[in-house]
């Protein structure tokens, strides 16, 4: 049916970008914009869930500008599986960079929260586009918003970054282009032609030549994969880790990779369709591919002491598991490889919050750096050993249901080789994270280097560079919030561990171990701590009441919609 809270979604946060720019020496007003259009967004994508749940989708179109040329949105369940997704993380995210920019006495902040708008925009029109052209437009609408949250810190090397990250993601984009312009051709050009998803797959594909079909595929499959970092295209990812923590956790969580295993499953799902896959015998090269990345991201995190790069490196393992569900074409490995979509997300969004909240309080981003902090920041560290027993695949936690779902999957397809790769992958995972874990609790810190430490109540304060308190609420003063034209010193930018404050220290424990102030330690701002607690109360939620989660009920409703595919 015809309504227009899919375009409502998109325009939202779009609208609210000049509100936020004109607020830019009011830094709360401007804050508390963020956070309303966070919630407005919210609210509207949340409204179109029960209706997606009964089978109905929403539509809206600005017409055909030519013959099969359509510039439209269509809210169906797996749109709305990841449009809800995204604008619920918006919200906690949203929190957290409030913390963290301020805590860090960031400049251009208000330039990072329009960006932040602009990204959400964007996600928006990628997960509601109803056809192969209007998800091409925000796809690279994406890049655009989100190349000057990479560049933030304004350094060299965040150039260099940003300036991979545009030529991978726009050589992605245009293997995605070519693969439109190819499947339009393909259903019959301008004499009927279309690029419009379809549950099954777009008819004209099936009677297509099989060698264009495939080059199609590949295009596609292949310019999405960019962004959902497959092997041999995913440097780009860990490079971007000298961002802020936020918008690594935007990166790797919720907007930019999570377009493109979206796109890779628009493309499996509807517009070729799984029997369509199956019949240009695409689905084992994919899955291949995706086996291959998972575990050699794998051991290649193992060798990180970097805390973002392993990470990093994390994110493109297992946003191969996405892929490798999608590939499979069956319907147990299809739900797990969806339901692995709003899982990691929660997980790593967490790990990287995490990772922020440390480097915030201590400025440590190195893993040997990090023995004995469990005891200054309990509750974080907490948090992370939870999302990190997800990423392994542990009970109780999302990651596990999802794998699951995979593993089940995989064995019904015999693929008995690629079980083995997620097994395989699932021990790497414990042989990267349990090593920070039982460090953080269980080690304590050797007496090499003097930290300065935040000593205070749960909750913390900002480490703001000077000893001024915080206020109680957690907030600071308006006038404590660096200015926009503010030139970034080289020294304070921080975020991947490669300088430091104007301390003699160098990151790591400080000689005596690390500040204990009882068994709530030294814990970040809430503005920080409480989107990690979320996060990871969400990422418990999802592996403890699978059934009754919305994610669940969404991707079930996704691959049930999908012909020939029996659960």
């Amino acid at each position: 049916m015809t309504d227009i809270r899919p375009l409502l979604a998109i325009l939202v946060s779009a609208v609210a970008i000049p509100l936020i720019l004109a607020l830019r020496s009011r830094p709360n007003l401007r804050e508390g914009v963020t956070l309303v259009v966070a919630l407005a967004k919210f609210a509207i994508v949340a409204s179109l869930v029960p209706g997606v749940l009964e089978g109905e989708e929403y539509v809206f179109s600005f017409g055909e500008f030519a013959a099969g040329i359509e510039f439209a949105f269509r809210a169906d369940a797996l749109g709305v599986l990841f449009a809800s997704l995204a604008s619920l993380l918006w919200i906690v995210t949203s929190l957290y960079s409030i913390g963290y920019m301020r805590g860090l006495d960031e400049h251009a902040q208000t330039r990072y929260f329009a960006s932040f708008a602009a990204s959400l925009a964007t996600v928006m029109g990628v997960a509601f586009a109803s056809n192969l052209l209007t998800l091409f437009v925000f796809y690279e609408l994406l890049t655009v918003a989100t190349y000057p949250l990479v560049t933030h810190d304004e350094t060299d090397e965040a150039r260099a970054a940003g300036r991979k990250y545009l030529a991978y993601t726009f050589g992605g984009g245009i293997a995605v282009l070519g693969g439109t312009a190819l499947v339009f051709w393909l259903t019959g050009g301008l004499a009927g032609g279309t690029t419009s998803f379809a549950h099954g797959g777009i008819d004209g594909l099936a009677t297509a030549d099989p060698l264009w079909a495939r080059a199609a595929f590949v295009l596609l499959a292949g310019g999405f994969g960019v962004k959902a970092g497959l092997m041999p295209v995913h440097s780009w990812l860990p490079d971007a880790m000298v961002a802020p923590t936020p918008v690594s956790g935007l990166l790797h969580a919720v907007a930019v990779v999570k377009s493109g295993v979206f796109g890779v499953a628009r493309v499996v799902l509807d517009v070729y369709g799984t029997d369509g896959v199956a019949e240009i015998g695409m689905g084992l090269p994919l899955a291949a591919i995706a086996a291959f990345t998972l575990v050699a991201a794998s051991i290649i995190a193992l060798r990180q002491d970097n805390l973002k790069r392993r990470l990093a490196f994390s994110t493109v393992s297992q946003l191969s598991y996405i892929v490798l569900g999608l590939a499979l074409l069956e319907g147990n490995a299809l739900i797990g490889g969806l339901l692995h979509i709003p899982a990691h997300a929660f997980m790593k969004l967490t790990l990287f919050f995490c990772a922020g909240a440390i480097h915030v309080e201590t400025h440590t981003d190195d893993i040997s750096d990090m023995a004995g902090i469990g005891r200054r920041m309990p509750l974080t560290m907490a948090a992370f050993a939870v999302a990190a027993a997800g990423m392994a695949g542990i009970p109780l936690v999302a990651g596990f249901v999802s794998k699951w779902y995979l593993v089940i999957g995989a064995l019904e397809a015999e693929g008995l080789i690629f079980a083995a790769a997620l097994l395989a992958s699932g021990v790497l995972n414990i042989a990267y994270f349990w090593p920070i874990v039982y460090q953080a609790f269980f080690e304590s810190p050797e007496g090499h280097d003097e930290k300065p430490l935040v000593s205070g109540p749960l909750g913390g304060r900002f480490a703001s560079g000077d000893d001024s308190p915080a206020r109680a609420d957690g907030g600071v003063e308006e006038g404590d919030v660096p200015e926009d034209d503010d030139v970034p010193d080289p020294s304070h930018v921080d975020h991947l561990g490669k300088f430091h404050e104007d301390h003699e220290h160098h990151g790591g424990p400080p000689e005596d171990g690390w500040d204990d102030s009882g068994w709530r330690g030294g814990e970040s701002t809430w503005f920080m701590l409480g989107p990690i607690m979320a996060t990871a109360t969400g990422s418990l939620l999802l592996g403890i009441v699978p059934s009754t989660a919305v994610f669940l009920q969404i991707v079930t409703r996704v691959v049930e919609n999908l012909p020939g595919v029996v659960l």
